[in-house]
């Protein structure tokens, strides 16, 4: 290196040093009620966590069918964190304060109510049409939202790199882990009481005024008051489950029409007015005195209704979502939650089934079709564990000796009706019975099961249709007959995608995270100094993408082995956390010197993981379940929090690598969706590849410091 270029970098870090002292005085100057390093760092780390969840929970209430890509909003945090803790080594960088952003995006949101047209076949999203070209603000609208997402972490984010360097790393990393557990548990509490948006606003306003310096304190007090009351503003007549903002408009004959994030979902009419495939079931089995009846998806009430007007004698609705029970308990015009023959259940319906000792004559899948994802972390909605192989498996154990299984819905594309029909004749091993609806939306109904031998199969023959109008909007009967099953690949366990026609990675992903990889190379060139990019941590970078995947394959597990509901999800980022607690606890005590056991120790359980399947853990006996399962699961975790929190100790520049980390983190979750490709549990190969580069490039760069020492 010539003189002139070790002069000119000599100059760039002390330049950098400088501003960066400069920022970390400005960020504990004037302050009026929290001082002290650790205990800023903590509320700024539940501020931006709670922030995180926020975005995640209220923007797709307004923006339709964002519900589906919850896992863009992660990505932006995690991009808008990570560029927030290296623009603090930048003097000249300029930034609005936290308090605007939040107002800038909070109005960005309410203003336009953007509308998201997904136009794509390849992956099918209810209640979005899937035919014809998207208007121009559709292509311009994850992109927009993903960029002020991002944005309104950067000023947060700014502060805590600076702390960061105020006190030893773990300490930092330390009372960070303890910010986002109190972040954790705050939105548990909300999604326990159903609380709407002003809370949540107002939980954020109070943390922003604990942080706010006092020649900003008016200021800040205003900007998120004008947030928090256009959250009070679009909250206006809307009841918030823990999955939707959902609101009711009166129906015609009588009712109501319930909607779910603005988007139609579920009709609460008397039942002699629902769609005809509610009824085929009882028309097929004329006079037959069906016992007990489970509905899974059980809803608002519609599809327990018919049941009973057709004279099942005792019904066990499994409904996910409690408010949505709530409300047609309330006020669904025939009231059938009101009926003694019914047993009214708020879980998971996968787990019912594995849980369940009862047998029923009559199962119905009664149109379980979410308009959401299980978590942001994951491409899995609500109902994708129920709408498996093993799962239908599961129904059939659950049927009496002469018990039927029925599934119908608006599928929309044919290709999904062969697939599910397929997929239950494959289960019953024999010919599935299918009816087609022309009009309105593809409508089907599946049936099979031991009863489905009293039709004789000459009565209908092989499955066939006739011709319609695509213009014909009556629902009628277009297609019958006793459907032979393809080779069309069945969802499973370990590839629970029912809405995708095969193993593919959809193009409209694709080109979703090329915009987001394309925003977030041009946010780091942008935000960070040039000496800070040639001292990025590889070896912070690689263990962040590994953990992504990791806390992906943890989730997913413990979805499918106990429910893909709410709580479950917190539990385990809760659980996650506390391991990550813990590993740091144990290294701020104990110095490791022979980390390579630690990695030997993590890519055995990593290969023990990949052994044992996540299927194979679904033991009758739930407590065995959960130990088997967190030892497998948590292990992992906690050893490879052990590795990052003994490299964390050691870094030189405690914010860059916690940058480099979170920057990791996202790219983690970009290689998601790859899971769709080659199903969850093979994510576990890209785990071990990831902590293997991780190992190797901490081993060459301990070398390197070895040799100029």
């Amino acid at each position: 290196m010539s003189a002139e270029n070790i002069q000119r970098n000599c100059l760039s870090i002390s330049t950098e040093q400088t501003a960066f002292a400069s920022n970390a005085a400005a960020s504990n100057a004037d302050l009026s009620l929290i001082n002290g390093v650790r205990l800023r760092i903590f509320l700024i780390s539940f501020t931006l966590l709670f922030f995180e969840l926020l975005c995640i929970r209220w923007i797709p209430a307004y923006v339709r069918y964002l519900s589906y890509f919850t896992n863009f909003i992660l990505l932006a945090s995690f991009l808008g964190m990570g560029l927030g803790i290296l623009a603090a080594r930048r003097a000249t960088f300029r930034f609005p304060p936290f308090p605007l952003m939040v107002l800038l995006l909070t109005a960005v949101v309410a203003v336009n109510r953007f509308e998201l047209n997904i136009s794509s076949t390849d992956v099918l999203y209810f209640g979005s049409g899937t035919h014809g070209f998207a208007p121009a603000e559709s292509f311009i609208l994850l992109p927009l939202i993903f960029t002020f997402v991002a944005a309104a972490f950067i000023p947060l984010a700014r502060t805590l790199g600076s702390l960061f360097t105020q006190t030893a790393p773990l300490t930092a990393y330390t009372f960070d882990i303890l910010g986002s557990l109190a972040g954790t548990a705050a939105f548990f509490v909300i999604g326990y009481f159903a609380l709407p948006p002003i809370y949540w606003f107002a939980i954020l306003g109070l943390l922003v005024l604990l942080l706010s310096a006092k020649a900003e304190l008016i200021r800040s007090v205003l900007l998120v008051s004008a947030a928090a009351g256009i959250a009070l503003f679009l909250q206006r007549g809307a009841y918030w489950s823990p999955y939707y903002k959902i609101t009711l408009t009166p129906a015609t004959p009588a009712g109501y029409n319930l909607d779910v994030n603005s988007i139609g979902h579920q009709s609460m009419i008397p039942w002699r007015n629902k769609e005809p495939f509610y009824r085929r079931v009882y028309e097929l089995f004329p006079g037959a005195s069906f016992e007990r009846a489970l509905i899974l998806g059980a809803g608002s009430g519609s599809d327990a209704a018919t049941a009973l007007a057709n004279g099942v004698k005792s019904i066990t609705a499994v409904e996910i979502d409690p408010v949505i029970m709530k409300l047609g308990a309330q006020f669904h015009p025939d009231r059938p939650y009101s009926d003694p023959r019914v047993r009214l259940v708020n879980a998971d319906g996968r787990v019912f089934l594995r849980n369940t000792n009862e047998k029923f004559d009559l199962i119905i899948f009664a149109l379980p079709d979410s308009l959401t994802l299980t978590s942001s972390i994951a491409n899995l909605r609500l109902e994708s564990f129920l709408f498996t192989q093993d799962s239908l498996a599961a129904a059939r154990d659950a049927l009496a000796p002469n018990g039927v299984l029925v599934l119908y819905n608006y599928y929309r594309e044919p290709w999904l009706i062969e697939k599910l029909a397929s997929m239950v004749g494959r289960t019953f091993g024999r010919d599935s019975f299918v009816s087609t609806y022309g009009g309105q939306g593809r409508g089907a109904v599946i049936i099979n099961g031991p009863r489905l031998s009293a039709i004789p199969a000459d009565a209908f023959g092989p499955y066939r249709e006739e011709t319609f109008s695509p213009a014909e909007t009556r629902l009628r009967v277009t297609g019958e007959g006793f459907f032979t099953p393809t080779d069309k690949p069945p969802a499973t366990d370990d590839w629970p995608f029912i809405y995708l026609p095969k193993k593919s990675f959809p193009a409209l992903y694709l080109r979703g995270l090329a915009v987001i990889l394309a925003i977030s190379l041009a946010g780091i060139f942008w935000v960070a100094p040039r000496s800070t990019l040639q001292r990025f941590d590889w070896h912070m970078f690689f263990l962040g993408v590994a953990f992504a995947l990791l806390e992906v394959k943890a989730l997913i597990t413990f979805a499918l082995l106990f429910g893909s509901t709410w709580n479950v999800n917190s539990l385990v980022f809760f659980a996650i956390l506390t391991s990550v607690l813990i590993a740091v606890l144990v290294n701020a005590r104990i110095t490791f010197r022979r980390i390579w056991i630690f990695y030997l120790l993590l890519f055995g359980m990593l290969v023990l993981n990949l052994v044992v399947r996540p299927e194979t853990l679904l033991f009758q006996n739930a407590i065995a379940r959960y130990v088997i399962a967190s030892c497998l699961i948590f292990a992992p975790v906690f050893l490879a929090n052990v590795i990052f929190s003994n490299s964390f100790r050691e870094t030189e520049l405690a914010d860059v690598a916690f940058a480099s980390n979170l920057l990791g983190i996202m790219v983690g979750g970009m290689l998601e969706y790859f899971s769709m490709l080659v199903g969850y549990h093979m994510l576990l190969v890209a785990v071990i590849a990831f902590y293997f580069l991780a190992m190797v490039v901490r081993g060459r760069t301990k070398r390197g410091r070895a040799s100029r020492a």
